[in-house]
């Protein structure tokens, strides 16, 4: 390694190369690195789709649900899965395992569900699929004043080819409104009248409405394709479809039975813009495919349509384009700050050529990180534009601690070749060793499952390549620059700048440092017992709620979801004066605040308005004014309008908001398979949760069906040839429909459906007065074959590994409150209380809680191996097990720092603080390495032990102080910022910058005292076991290593 670093020394042309690739290369890949709003994972979700026409939930439940769940179970690399069973579908959840193959999980899948032969014969064939994964994009709305709803459906298909003909944009889908359909209206007085059944109209269409070839016909000459074309697309060309016709030669047609007609689905599925009816066009994006180059186009697209259309109007509702632009400008703009704030103090406390040259090694590391990004698939996201801002104090520790050394050899009268070869090869063990221990430190993320795992893998990424680009720099490009730099070329600058710095850096390190080094080396009891306090302290602190913590941070949004779900079989007219009611109570919220604003701006831009799938579904999605104009909180908009609003009457499930990418804050879910005793568990539950004052939005998702009528048949039923199977059957014609044929009308698939009128299926007597046809062919009236009761049923039934699941979900009222403190709270007293009266129900802490609990089990198996690896790695570099050991008991210690930083900027101690305690081991370790070897290196030249301490913490005091200094000041301009957008970051941020601080004086005054302590320690072992007390010399590894080579070259 000598010998690569003299060559490129001695011929800085060679350094000047690596610079000019590292700049070409690096600038090629960063132009050409794709953008996202968050790091792309892959999908580990596998889908079962079922449908099965007109069944109740516990019918699809225990045909298919249970069969397909059955089959599932030890399945290689399936995690778990979950179910959900609905009126007429089904859907089942399987999630794969994070280090196995999602692809192979899904053939597993596929032919698990496949051996099943027993599925109902009225089901459709299971879809099964990976579920891919999308980035929302862009959402917009169209709308043109007086418009109906189906021209506004023509406008969007012609939008949508118009945007899937653009490179770059492939996902591309359409909602509100319903589905298309044809309906073959009867009546039952014709049906009477002309004798005929449900069966009989819907065979007639299936055999007329038909394309079909009879072969061909081969003459001499030429060949004939002998075909029928007589399929209809429309109800309109259906109605001369003859049904029935006897020997005199009448005829029935289609029309003389039935009214056709082209109409939409009768299941709402509408949406409305600020009170206006539109259709929504969401554009997403694939892995492969460019983020922001997509929302661009999409966007220029739109400027360009309205610029060109009066009649329809397309209004932006979401662009997350612009949330990561914000996100990326805002930690741009950080990390620059950042960037000068670090090169203004190297400038202050170094040299400035030196200190030029050391920041040199920023934008060299950066290009060449982007090379290895760009090989690698990795994005620009938030997440790696913040690993970026987090390396930037972090790149210069070791160009510091080389150009340091360089400059110390050169003060010693080496000319600047020989200094710069023996001031890099002296420290170069520790620079090597402390990179990779913060190289593996990092790598923890590697190895964490979860979204933490999926997020921050790609931090992790750009710190450990551009750290790895950095020790290239500073061990091979450095030294050659500074080795032909003026830096090294006569007196050091004298600038009254440089010569006020180096005063300050003077007091501070011999006139203040160097005496309370002195002081606690002597008072080593009260020293270690002052720290002990302090860290009791921030223990107590925690522990009493002073010092928060939480799961996850609170992730600022520019929208509010509010969903609404009215007891099953609501009139759709009644969901609508509720959500309608909430959103009134939206923008009366939306004057308060306007009026209470200098600027007098709108905090509501737009509200879209969703009634469906069901008729008792409906939401809205309030569109609010970006955060950093706004300047409030998106949950106290929120819980203002839930106030305003009041309470819903007859509400099954209300929430204004909440929620997040990790999940609800509160998610309990009761597990078993008796359903009486899961319902009483979750009252319960319910009643505990809602009389926390810090909770809002308690819902489950057992919610009430629709009401049921159940159909027993009489005696005479029996006596007529007639089964419960043939009675529904007929009835299920009449009322839910006989699907005919599905037809392929352009992108859409439309469905022939012979029912009554809607008049006639619009009241329970209707069902009393159908006529039932026996297998005679005898029509005898429903009410003298059968009887019925009414009850409600359930709307879905939730599976969990098999198990019926219930889910009790709540959020915070705001952000502050603690979520850990909350769910302790409800594991440790309210669940105790509930469970022992329920001894089939068992619990399982769901959303957040399983986010965290995954990421902390997979943690707890890696750590262990990282903490071994960096242990050995800085064991090989000291050649002491003692001293290798007291580096980490400066970690807990560092804690401090850690927590009375959240405290004192306001945020609560979360998953994401942890994930920077973890980076923060590698850092911390770095300046201990950097005392400990010049500490060894003193006794090796023959100091004393307590002169070696001594020296070895003020001759690094300027280099651990400037590799703390430039780490915070990297940070600092986040941590300090105001802006919603950032807030989610800051927790990791705190953990470095506080951290780090912490353990930059805990280097400097406590590993002191923890190392004479351990060189007292072994001379009293070795007193003990000899009887003679070695100085304090003898002991030291270090020396016996220099007697050891000394003896050896002797030899």
């Amino acid at each position: 390694m000598k010998k690569i670093i003299a060559y490129f020394i001695k011929y800085p042309v060679s350094a000047n190369v690596f610079i000019v690739a590292f700049a070409l290369f690096g600038t090629i890949a960063l132009f050409n690195l794709r953008s996202s709003f968050f790091p792309l994972a892959e999908s580990k979700i596998i889908n079962i789709q079922v449908v099965y026409p007109g069944a109740s939930p516990q019918e699809v439940e225990e045909g298919i649900v249970l069969k397909i769940e059955d089959n599932l179970r030890g399945i290689t690399g399936v995690e778990r899965f979950t179910s959900v069973s609905s009126e007429n579908s089904a859907i089942i959840t399987v999630e794969v395992e994070k280090d196995y193959r999602t692809e192979t999980a899904l053939e597993d899948v596929k032919n698990a569900v496949n051996r099943i032969n027993s599925f109902p014969i009225d089901m459709e064939p299971p879809v099964i699929f990976k579920n891919e994964n999308l980035n929302p994009t862009v959402t917009f709305a169209i709308s043109g004043k007086n418009m109906s709803l189906r021209s506004l459906k023509e406008t969007a298909r012609k939008i949508e080819d118009d945007l899937r003909s653009i490179d770059g944009i492939s996902k591309v889908d359409l909602s509100g409104f319903p589905d298309e359909e044809i309906e073959v209206a009867v009546n039952e007085l014709a049906l009477r009248t002309y004798q005929l059944t449900f069966d009989q109209v819907a065979n007639a269409i299936k055999k007329a409405n038909i394309d079909i070839t009879g072969g061909k016909i081969k003459t001499d000459t030429e060949e004939y394709l002998i075909r029928g074309r007589f399929k209809e697309y429309f109800g309109q060309g259906l109605e001369n479809i003859i049904v029935k016709s006897d020997v005199d030669g009448k005829t029935i047609r289609l029309a003389d039975v039935a009214v056709i007609s082209d109409r939409w689905s009768e299941n709402p599925n509408r949406i409305e813009l600020d009170n206006e009816p539109t259709i929504e066009v969401n554009v997403q994006t694939t892995n492969s495919e460019d983020f922001l180059e997509a929302a661009e186009k999409v966007n220029k697209y739109i400027a360009s349509y309205n610029s060109k259309n009066d009649g329809v109007k397309l209004t932006i509702v979401n662009d997350r384009s612009i949330n990561l632009l914000e996100r990326r400008d805002l930690l741009l703009r950080n990390g620059a700050f950042g960037m000068v704030l670090v090169l203004l103090l190297l400038s202050l406390f170094l040299n400035p050529r030196m200190a030029f040259w050391v920041a040199t090694g920023i934008p060299i590391s950066f290009l060449g990180m982007f090379v290895l990004a760009q090989i690698f698939g990795v994005t620009i996201n938030v997440i790696s534009l913040f690993g970026m801002i987090v390396v930037i104090g972090i790149l210069v520790d070791d160009g510091i601690v080389i150009a340091e050394n360089i400059y110390y050899q050169y003060e010693k009268g080496k000319n600047p070749i020989r200094a710069a070869i023996d001031g890099t090869m002296e420290v170069l063990p520790a620079i090597f060793s402390a990179v990779l221990t913060t190289i593996l430190a990092f790598a923890i993320f590697y190895f964490l499952d979860g979204r933490v795992g999926d997020f921050f893998t790609e931090l992790a990424f750009v710190v450990i390549a551009t750290l790895g680009i950095s020790l290239v720099e500073a061990v091979i490009i450095l030294p050659a620059h500074l080795a032909h730099s003026r830096a090294l070329r006569g007196k050091k600058a004298s600038n009254w700048v440089s010569r006020f710095m180096d005063k300050i850096m003077i007091w501070m390190r011999d006139t203040t440092y160097a005496p309370t080094l002195r002081f606690v080396i002597k008072n080593k009891v009260l020293t270690f017992a002052i720290a002990l306090v302090f860290l009791a302290l921030t223990i107590a602190a925690f522990k009493g709620g002073i010092i928060k913590g939480t799961f996850f941070p609170f992730i600022e949004r520019d929208n509010i979801a509010i969903t609404l779900k009215m007891p099953q079989g609501t009139n759709e007219s009644i969901s609508n004066a509720w959500i309608d009611k909430i959103e009134e109570a939206a923008w009366r919220v939306n004057e308060q605040y306007k009026g209470n604003r200098a600027d007098g701006l709108d905090i509501i831009n737009h509200i879209s308005k969703k009634i469906g799938p069901s008729t008792s579904d409906a939401s809205l999605n309030i569109i609010l004014l970006k955060g950093e104009v706004r300047n409030v909180v998106s949950y106290e908009i929120a819980n203002a309008i839930a106030k305003e609003t009041g309470p819903v009457i007859g509400a099954e499930s209300l929430s204004y908001g909440g929620g997040g990418s990790f999940g609800k804050p509160i998610s309990v879910a009761f597990l078993g398979n008796n359903l009486e005793e899961l319902e009483l568990a979750k009252d319960e539950l319910k009643a505990e949760l809602t009389k926390l004052a810090a909770l809002k939005d308690v819902n489950d998702n057992d919610l009430l069906g629709i009401k049921e009528i159940n159909v027993q048949l009489k005696p005479k039923a029996y006596m007529l040839g007639l089964s419960l199977q043939d009675m529904l059957g007929q009835v299920r014609s009449g009322f839910f429909g006989k699907e005919v044929q599905r037809l392929q009308r352009g992108r859409d698939e439309v469905k022939i459906w012979v029912r009554y009128n809607e008049k006639d299926r619009s009241s329970i007597n209707n069902m009393s007065e159908m006529f039932i046809t026996t297998p005679t062919g005898e029509k005898v009236p429903f009410n003298e074959l059968a009887t019925y009761t009414i009850k409600r049923g359930v709307v879905s039934i939730n599976h969990l590994d098999g198990k019926r699941q219930i889910n009790v979900e709540a959020d915070m009222m705001n952000e502050t409150s603690s979520v850990t403190e909350i769910l302790g709270y409800v594991k440790d007293e309210i669940i105790p209380q509930i469970l022992p009266k329920y001894p089939s129900v068992s619990v399982l802490y769901e959303g957040q809680n399983r986010e965290a609990e995954k990421t902390q089990k997979s943690a707890a198996k890696a750590l262990p191996v990282i903490l071994f690896l960096i242990i050995a790695m800085i064991t090989f570099t000291f050649r002491s097990f003692g001293q290798t050991m007291l580096l980490f008991v400066l970690i807990p210690f560092s804690l401090i720092g850690v927590a009375w930083g959240h405290y004192f900027h306001g945020h609560a101690i979360s998953m994401l603080s942890m994930m920077g305690v973890v980076a923060l081991i590698g850092i911390i370790v770095n300046d201990g390495l950097v005392l400990v070897t010049k500490l060894n290196t003193n006794l090796k030249e023959g100091m004393t032990f307590n002169e070696a301490v001594v020296s070895a913490g003020v001759s690094r005091f300027r280099a651990i102080f400037l590799t703390t200094v430039t780490t915070v000041a990297g940070l600092a301009p986040l941590i300090l910022e105001k802006s919603f957008q950032a807030q989610f970051l800051v927790p990791m941020a705190i953990s470095i910058a506080y951290g780090i601080s912490a353990a930059t004086i805990l280097t400097l005054v406590l590993l002191p005292v923890l190392l004479v302590t351990l060189n007292n320690f072994r001379r009293l072992l070795i007193y003990a076991w000899e009887g003679t007390k070695p100085s304090p010399e003898e002991v030291e590894p270090a020396v016996k290593e220099l007697k050891s080579e000394n003896d050896e070259y002797e030899n």
